[in-house]
């Protein structure tokens, strides 16, 4: 597939005016930039720039210095009133000089210009590998860099500014090439600039009347998620949430509320002794919803699962009967597509027989996975999701959605109006003069509602499905690269046999100090501190994160997760190198 914005940019076909430069240099980048980006942003971010990547990397961004251009040398051909010839500075500026106030409007413009400037140079410096991942310091030792205490009396616009830079010196960068520590990653251009404008809008998602597109992209899209799941014509419900937990949580609350409707008024005191079922490798949001919800953890009985992590469903028919047996109800059945750890994708066709069997909700978790269902060579991982009566899928991971954007589908429509509406008069009025159906917030369970949906809709208009499709694709080519480049390798060891079902990769690295031991007890014992500090040694470096965990009886292990369209094959190779090279002597 042809690449196209900034992707291109630096790469192979960037044009010919970068001379002899390597195409993967800032310089490069920049300079190709200069001539892609309008209004002068391009020329300015090659000029701040031009040395990033050349030489030592310099420690703190310099501190800008208030324009100094001369009035009327904006280099416009005509009389205008933009900004680029206007001479602010901001030490002795305050918030209260921006709009709304008099005269605030190029006060504000120039502010907000040197905020996106900041902005644009921490962008830049994401992608560039010769950057740190992070520039890590302990807390006490931040805490005492900056002061970062909050005052009585106001901050200069100048003093606001230093805080935006500090801020960001200091900030992890997850958009960076060899950032893999967690399951969001990546920044995707178009995503950011759905954001941006998001913050502008400031609106709710409350109501049609004050965030009418909004409302009307939420239902266009959680359509569309609908029909890729499979059910009939996309109809059901759906709502966004603020991440993956919340969306579980709903599963349960809809689940509970299907089977006894009168605990919505009367409580759990009204319904019999519930029990819910998931798998030993799921999410911990299953039982956190339990506890927020009243039915607590212990009804939360935990399914085994094979040794590559699938639930396995002849465990679950026989802990559902035992629930039975004791007098419980078993209500509520969540699979997992694509676990935390392993990347498991448990056997949703053989649960989903189970669940029919004994009239129990099947919710599907696909909070990690369910994005594959956008991949025609990968969506068979999911057969069966389209049986489920409510699926959790999160755009902010394996489609780099910028945090947070996490949906609910549900296929019974109206279930979760009568479940969570409370008929609040004051905003849910009956005689509006639109149609109320698109008043959405009494469905959900908060009332101020972020908008979330804005960066999804733009970036799916801006790559289409099959842009997502190739770059979920990518993301699990690199992984079965790395699983083939250790599989085999001297020092290295897989947590379980066989290929990844996602891109999370699970292994042991063994130092050479360890590698031969025949002690096996001691062996374990010294393998279980060996991730932990090779992955402090990456911190401190700066040069790349994964993260680690232990599992069951497992020592800690390195779990490598791809979701970052940037990284590449030389990535996954540096990685591999990293780890060699910070933990030899161990």
């Amino acid at each position: 597939m042809a690449s196209h914005g900034f992707w291109s940019l630096g790469g192979e076909n960037a044009g010919a005016n970068t001379g002899s430069q390597s195409p993967s240099t800032p310089r490069a980048w920049c300079q190709a930039a200069a001539q892609k980006l309008s209004g002068g942003i391009g020329s300015k971010l090659y000029e701040a720039l031009l040395n990033v990547g050349e030489g030592e990397k310099p420690t703190e961004p310099a501190a800008k210095q208030p324009p100094q251009t001369a009035a009327g040398s904006c280099g416009c051909n005509k009389s205008c009133t933009c900004t680029k010839g206007t001479d602010v500075g901001f030490s002795d500026l305050y918030s209260t000089d921006l709009l709304p106030a008099l005269d605030g409007d190029t006060k504000t413009m120039t502010f907000l210009q040197e905020v996106v400037d900041i902005l644009m140079a921490y962008i830049v410096e994401s992608f560039d590998r010769e950057t740190k991942v992070i520039d890590f310091h302990y807390p006490n030792e931040l805490l005492q860099l900056n002061n970062w205490e909050l005052q009585d009396e106001p901050a200069t616009l100048d003093d606001i500014l230093i805080s935006c830079r500090a801020t960001l010196k200091y900030a992890i960068k997850t958009a960076h090439p060899r950032y893999f520590n967690q399951l969001s990653t990546g920044l995707d251009m178009v995503g950011l600039a759905a954001d941006w404008l998001t913050s502008t809008a400031n609106t709710n998602m409350f109501t049609y009347e004050v965030a009418p597109v909004f409302v009307l992209l939420e239902y266009v899209t959680l359509k569309k998620m609908r029909e890729i799941i499979g059910w009939s014509d996309g109809r059901g419900d759906g709502i966004f949430s603020p991440g993956g937990a919340i969306s579980n949580m709903y599963a349960m609350l809809l689940a509970r509320f299907k089977m006894f409707p009168e605990v919505k008024e009367k409580g759990m005191s009204s319904v019999p002794k519930l029990v819910a079922f998931t798998s030993e490798h799921s999410h911990f949001s299953i039982k956190k919803g339990a506890a927020a919800l009243g039915i607590g953890t212990e009804s939360v009985i935990c399914i085994k699962a094979d040794e590559c992590g699938k639930l396995i469903p002849a465990d679950l028919e026989r802990r559902i009967l035992e629930a039975k047996h004791k007098g419980f109800v078993p209500f509520f059945v969540s699979a997992t597509a694509g676990t935390t750890v392993y990347g498991a994708f448990d056997p949703l066709i053989a649960i989903s027989d189970i669940c029919k069997k004994y009239n129990v909700w099947f919710h599907v978790d696909g909070a990690w996975g369910g994005s594959l269902l956008m991949s025609r060579r990968h969506r068979w991982k999911l057969d069966g999701v389209e049986r489920a009566n409510s699926v959790t899928w999160n755009p902010h991971k394996m489609m780099s959605v910028p945090l947070q954007c996490s949906a609910l589908l549900v296929r019974e429509e109206g279930l979760m109006q009568s479940c969570n509406q409370m008929h609040a008069c004051y905003l849910f009025q009956q005689d509006k003069h639109y149609d109320l159906s698109y008043d959405t917030g009494d469905k959900a369970l908060q009332c101020g509602r972020h908008v979330d949906i804005f960066k999804l809709w733009l970036m799916w208009r801006a790559k289409g499905t099959i842009g997502f499709e190739a770059q979920i694709d990518k993301c699990l080519e690199l992984s079965e690269y790395l699983y083939n480049k250790i599989k085999d390798r001297e020092g290295y060891q897989m947590v379980f046999d066989g290929k990844p079902q996602h891109t999370n990769v699970c292994f042991w690295y063994l130092p050479p100090g360890i590698r031969y031991m025949e002690d096996k007890e001691e062996k374990k014992k010294r393998l279980h501190k060996v991730a932990p500090v090779i992955k402090a040694r990456m911190m401190e470096y700066g040069t790349t994160m994964v993260s680690y965990q232990p599992q069951g009886d497992k020592v800690n292990f390195f779990r490598m997760v791809i979701s970052n369209p940037a990284a590449t094959f030389e990535d996954i190779d540096f990685l591999i190198e990293e780890i060699e090279r910070l933990g030899h002597d161990l």
